[in-house]
C-alpha cells in the first residue's frame, strides 16, 4: 500500500512539474522577457535546411526518392514506394514463368504522336486508341458518307444516256464473280465487327448496357478473328485474278484529269477499268488490304517465330485502326458506284452482264476490242464469241 501511495506521488509531482514548464512557456510568449534564449537557440549556420517536402507540400525529398526498399523499410515501414517505381519502370525483373515479358509487369513509359506527354505505354496506347484513333477515324467514316449523299443529292444516279440495245457483254465471269463477293462480304463483315468493337464503346454501350454490348464486343471480336484469314486468301486471288486489267495506261492520266467525268457527265474513255478503279485495285485491295491482313495476323498471333511482345501488339493495333479507317472511308464511294450511284453497275456483278451501251458508254475502248474480236464477248464458255446474247432490258 505503501508502495502504491509512493508511485502516485511521485506522478502528481512530474505532472506539476510539466505544467510549469508550459506555464512559463506561455509566459514568455505573451511579452515576458525569455531567460537566456541567445544562449540556448542554435545558430543560422547550425539550423538544418528545410526539405522539399516542407517546401513543396506532397513533393517527396531527392534522398527518399533515392531509397531502395529495405532503406524506406527502416524509416518508414509498409512503404512500398520503391518497389512500385520499380515495377512501373518497365524495368526486366526475375521470373520463373516460361512466358514472354513475364518478368516485365508493367511497361515503361512512352508517347505517340499528338500526346502532351509521357506516360506507361499500356495507358498511352489505350489513350491513343480512344483518342485521336476513335474521333478521327470516325469523323472520316462521317465524311465520306456525307460525300455520297451529297452527290446522290447533288448528282443524281449516272443515267445511261441511250436505250438499251439489248445485246450483252459478259464483264465478269462466274469465276470473278465468285472472287469479288467473297472478298466482298467478308470485308464487310470485318469493317461491321472491327466498327462495333472501335464504336461501340461509345456509341452502342451507353444504349445495350454492359451486358449486352460485352457479348456482342465477345462475338464480334470472334467473327473478325475467323473472317479475316477468309479476306487475306480472297484478295490474293482477286490479285491473281484482276492484276492484268489494272496495270496502268495512257488513258489513265486523262481520266484523272478529267475525273472521269463524274461532275460534268463527260465521257472520259478507258479500258476495262478506268483509273477510278485502279486506284482502288492497288491502292485499297492491294495496299491496305494487306497491311490489314498483315497486321491482323500479328494481333491473331498467326505468324510464327514472330516476338509478340506488347509494344510490337500495340503498334500493330494503330496500323490495323489507320489502314482499315482508310480502307472503309474508300470503299464507301465505290460501294455507292457499284450499286445505286451508277445505272448498270451492279447488275454487271449481279449476272456478270452488261449492255453494249453501258460498256460503250463507260469502257470505250474496252467494247471497241470486243467489236473488233480482240475480247470475246463471252468468256466463260457459255456461249461461243460470235453470237450475241439478248436481253429483256431490263434496267437496275
Amino acid at each position: 500500500m505503501k508502495a502504491l501511495l509512493l508511485a502516485m506521488t511521485l506522478a502528481l509531482a512530474s505532472q506539476f512539474s510539466v505544467a510549469q514548464q508550459a506555464d512559463a512557456g506561455s509566459k514568455d510568449a505573451q511579452g515576458q522577457p525569455a531567460q537566456n534564449l541567445s544562449a540556448t537557440a542554435p545558430a543560422p549556420s547550425a539550423m538544418p535546411a528545410p526539405s522539399t517536402a516542407a517546401i513543396l507540400p506532397g513533393v517527396e525529398s531527392v534522398d527518399i526518392l533515392k531509397q531502395n526498399q529495405a532503406e524506406r523499410s527502416q524509416t518508414q515501414p509498409g512503404n512500398m514506394a520503391p518497389v512500385f517505381r520499380s515495377v512501373a519502370d518497365g524495368t526486366k525483373h526475375y521470373s520463373s514463368l516460361p512466358a514472354l515479358e513475364a518478368g516485365v509487369l508493367i511497361q515503361g513509359k512512352t508517347q505517340f504522336p499528338g500526346q502532351n506527354r509521357a506516360t506507361t505505354a499500356g495507358e498511352a496506347w489505350r489513350q491513343y486508341r480512344n483518342g485521336p484513333l476513335t474521333m478521327i477515324g470516325g469523323t472520316l467514316l462521317l465524311v465520306a458518307l456525307a460525300a455520297v449523299a451529297a452527290m446522290y443529292f447533288f448528282r443524281g444516279q449516272i443515267k445511261l444516256d441511250g436505250p438499251r440495245t439489248g445485246r450483252l457483254i459478259e464483264r465478269f465471269t462466274p469465276t470473278e464473280r465468285t472472287l469479288h463477293w467473297s472478298m466482298a462480304i467478308s470485308f464487310v463483315t470485318l469493317a461491321v465487327s472491327g466498327g462495333i468493337i472501335l464504336f461501340g464503346k461509345h456509341i452502342l454501350l451507353p444504349f445495350f448496357g454492359l451486358t449486352l454490348f460485352g457479348w456482342l464486343a465477345f462475338l464480334c471480336k470472334n467473327i473478325h478473328n475467323f473472317v479475316g484469314p477468309v479476306f487475306t486468301v480472297s484478295i490474293i486471288l482477286f490479285f491473281i485474278q484482276f492484276v492484268r486489267d489494272n496495270l496502268p495506261d495512257a488513258s489513265d492520266i486523262k481520266w484523272l484529269s478529267k475525273m472521269g467525268g463524274l461532275m460534268n457527265g463527260e465521257h472520259v474513255s478507258s479500258h476495262r477499268f478506268n483509273a477510278g478503279e485502279k486506284i482502288v485495285f492497288w491502292g485499297v485491295v492491294v495496299s491496305l488490304g494487306l497491311v490489314i491482313s498483315a497486321s491482323g495476323f500479328v494481333l491473331d498471333m498467326l505468324i510464327p517465330g514472330f516476338e509478340y511482345s506488347r509494344a510490337y501488339m500495340q503498334i500493330a493495333s494503330v496500323v490495323h485502326v489507320i489502314a482499315a479507317v482508310l480502307a472503309a472511308s474508300a470503299v464507301i464511294g465505290h460501294i455507292y458506284l457499284g450499286t445505286v450511284g451508277m445505272e448498270g453497275a451492279y447488275e454487271s456483278m449481279r449476272t456478270g452482264y452488261v449492255d453494249d451501251v453501258w460498256a460503250k458508254e463507260h469502257h470505250d475502248l474496252w467494247y471497241a476490242d470486243i467489236e473488233q474480236g480482240n475480247i470475246p464477248r463471252v468468256r466463260s464458255g457459255q456461249q461461243s464469241a460470235s453470237e450475241p446474247i439478248a436481253h429483256s432490258g431490263a434496267s437496275v
